[in-house]
């Protein structure tokens, strides 16, 4: 029987464009957390990288490998579940934007390969992700000590159906390294978050990369959990900082039981894969 609870760190870093600069902040902000008692570490989407397309190929060129290398080593050393935000993943001369995810003895337990990639076109804001990346195939599910977890990557988020799935097949906290941006992110990001918890009565914790002012795509930062009833369970502002929750999967069996509609779907209309 796993524990239900267990404590989980957001690292809201902010990338740099000094690769290595970056590495060992990380490192800093993961060793900080396990030592404050967080069992599992949270990083933000591409936090190796920054986020602009003129980065992208120059970065993935470094290779993933060493980063993945890393990254097992935090976990290991620091004896945490660390959820390694995602990183530009070359494989069969295809980019992806991965993650990747780690158990306290360093092994690698899940990959997650973006499935929706970020194709906007907003007045003064076009973005077009699919212009570098391929998109992930499968949705991740992964277990672990305290039960089945699932992965997502920011503009996955606006996929009901992903979450659904990820829900049907055990998922209680689905962990969301992300990057929305000044315009999405004060109208939809909250709102996504709780949206995706209460439909599907799991946690959503979103950890979102700390804004860098003045860099080409600015990041809306405000790492926050959602709750199974979609309550706000912490949240913060743009700046760098380690954000911290105390989870207690349970709130999960309870939410399902106060509001059952797990078993009034009609499945028979509108199919998801599991």
């Amino acid at each position: 029987m796993s524990e239900s609870k267990f404590r989980l760190a957001m690292c809201q870093i902010r990338t740099e464009t000094d690769r290595k600069a970056t590495m060992e902040k990380a490192e800093r902000m993961v060793r900080e957390a396990a030592e404050k008692g967080a069992d599992i570490v949270q990083l933000p989407e591409m936090f190796n990288c920054p986020y602009a397309k003129e980065y992208f190929k120059t970065f993935a060129a470094l290779g993933h490998e060493d980063t993945v290398k890393e990254m097992s080593r935090w976990a290991a050393e620091n004896r945490i579940i660390l959820v390694g935000g995602s990183v530009p993943e070359t494989e069969g001369g295809q980019l992806y934007n991965t993650c990747f995810v780690f158990d306290r003895q360093g092994r690698q337990i899940a990959r997650h390969r973006k499935i929706h990639l970020f194709d906007v076109d907003f007045p003064g804001m076009r973005f077009k992700e699919s212009n570098n990346f391929a998109p992930g195939n499968e949705i991740t599910v992964f277990d672990t000590e305290f039960g089945p977890m699932g992965a997502a990557v920011c503009f996955d988020l606006r996929f009901p159906e992903l979450f659904r799935a990820m829900a049907e097949r055990g998922a209680r906290c689905v962990f969301l390294p992300a990057q929305f941006n000044l315009v999405t992110g004060p109208k939809h990001w909250e709102l996504s978050l709780r949206m995706r918890a209460v439909d599907y009565h799991v946690f959503v914790a979103g950890c979102a990369a700390a804004r860098y002012e003045g860099f080409s795509y600015e990041c809306w930062g405000h790492s926050t959990v959602a709750d199974p009833m979609g309550a706000v369970l912490c949240t913060c502002d743009e700046k760098e900082q380690i954000l911290y929750a105390d989870i207690d999967l349970e709130q999960t069996d309870t939410a399902k039981a106060q509001l059952p509609t797990g078993s009034v779907l009609r499945r028979d209309l509108y199919p998801v894969a599991k």
